[in-house]
């Protein structure tokens, strides 16, 4: 990695606590990885270059695994019988959401290891923000399903159990219902718990302002429940719902990698497509640990405001603090080892 981008990451890991190892340094306490694939050719005007992308992902996918054909780097996590869903953050819209082209190129990989097209899902919590976002596109080409969480109805036997009581609304499993502990329970959505065996977590460098990034641990559990709006606010309630609906069972423990989509940072905006606060990265991560990858998002978030002079985002730690706690993942920097390949 260039000195330059090489003393940025390590200066904005000691402004926030950390500090990352990366390939070629001293490695030997290094307990976890990220790979980081850089091609300052993937975006143009905050539009991804498709085939660059596709390449990015695939020498992702043989770093991370150690296989030698990116075929085999996804065999090695995914069976022919798999049901495979593709979690992706697609309100924004396609310039500040996940963004299509990442996703395309797994799903190009993954038929060409060969899943068929469909037991192939991109999904997100509603089948409305995909159309949006362009993936219908990807349908078409591919073949493949669209899904969303709350089109697809929730599991009355996989929730969520917590005292707050929540304000129900059309959708949610149990609207309407009458009776003591009603609107204690947030249930899991049929496609998580039954549908889909495999997750792969795809979302996009983005903040927002209450859990500091819309990374693995929040888009994925919010993105799976219902009777969301209790947690919402006051934003300390996130501390310990986002974590532990992760947790679940039928949730988190069917993750089998996180790509983050770092073609671009957006970090000011949460839900708006704000690109006058968003700087070109031109990258992706890829990693097992969807705490560390969140954590490094946050760091490098806070590393932006602070190039281009915007005030920072306070938001609640403790998300990641009891993730860790939960045994999700690590909020160590410091036994972090981040190996970066740059065209």
């Amino acid at each position: 990695m260039g000195n330059l981008k090489k003393h940025l990451y390590i200066l904005s890991a000691f402004l926030l606590g950390g500090n990352g190892l990366f390939a070629g340094e001293a490695t030997s306490a290094a307990t976890n990885r990220i790979v980081i694939v850089e091609d300052k050719r993937a975006v143009h005007a905050f539009k991804p270059n498709a085939e660059v992308v596709e390449k990015m992902v695939a020498k992702a996918m043989i770093q991370i695994t150690g296989e030698q054909t990116v075929s085999n780097a996804w065999r090695s996590m995914v069976k022919e019988k798999d049901v495979v869903g593709l979690k992706v953050y697609s309100a924004p819209g396609p310039d500040s959401g996940t963004r299509p082209a990442v996703v395309a190129a797994v799903v190009s990989q993954l038929l060409n290891a060969g899943i068929r097209p469909e037991n192939i899902i991109v999904w997100d919590r509603r089948l409305s923000d995909l159309r949006r976002a362009g993936y219908g596109a990807l349908q078409t080409q591919y073949k493949i399903r669209l899904a969303g969480a709350v089109d697809e109805g929730f599991d009355p036997s996989t929730f969520y159990e917590n005292s707050i009581l929540g304000n129900l609304v059309s959708g949610d499993l149990e609207f309407g219902s009458k009776g003591e502990g009603v609107g204690r329970k947030s249930y899991v959505s049929k496609l998580v718990s039954t549908t889909l065996t495999k997750i792969i977590n795809i979302p996009s460098l983005l903040n927002h302002n209450e859990a500091g990034i819309t990374g693995n641990l929040y888009s994925l559990a919010f993105g799976s429940i219902d009777n969301l709006i209790r947690f919402e606010s006051p934003a300390e309630r996130m501390s310990s719902a986002i974590p532990e609906i992760y947790a679940l069972q039928a949730v988190g423990d069917k993750v089998i990698l996180n790509i983050m989509d770092s073609l671009v940072c957006q970090y000011q905006g949460e839900q708006l497509a704000l690109l006058h606060y968003a700087t070109q990265l031109n990258q992706i991560w890829v990693g097992h640990d969807p705490v560390a990858i969140d954590n490094f998002g946050l760091q490098e978030l806070n590393r932006q405001r602070i190039v281009t002079k915007t005030p920072n985002v306070k938001f609640n730690t403790d998300i990641y603090s009891n993730a860790a706690l939960l045994e999700l993942g690590s909020t160590d920097l410091k036994n972090l080892r981040v190996d970066f390949f740059s065209n």
